[in-house]
């Protein structure tokens, strides 16, 4: 599997994460239209924040630390439901996949 951005192929895992992440919001499209999710600002805030995380550590936070991180950055007022009803899925997964990253960490993450 992989996807085909502005014509150019981009390779993926057996699940569907991008092999090198890709910071472009063509990406970032395509891959939510193949998850059935419909973008919205607020689906763009944890997707930047996903990738900010990326940069920093070099991998994407846990679930657990991914809910607890991004309450900082929003003054405390997010919940698990909130990122749930974002990313069915998975949140932390998901929206990394989304944001154009590489499959995250196992369950230790960070």
């Amino acid at each position: 599997m992989g996807y085909s951005v502005n014509g150019a192929e981009l390779e993926t895992d057996k699940e569907g994460y991008l092999l090198e992440p890709d910071y472009s919001e063509d990406v970032v499209q395509v891959i939510a239209e193949a998850e059935g999710i419909k973008l919205t600002d607020a689906h763009w805030e944890v997707i930047n924040y996903m990738r900010d995380q990326y940069k920093e550590n070099g991998h994407t936070p846990n679930f657990r630390n991914m809910l607890k991180g991004f309450n900082e950055s929003r003054d405390g007022d997010v919940d698990s439901k909130y990122l749930y009803d974002l990313f069915p899925t998975g949140p932390a997964k998901q929206a990394a996949k989304v944001a154009g990253l590489p499959q995250p960490l196992g369950k230790g993450g960070y």
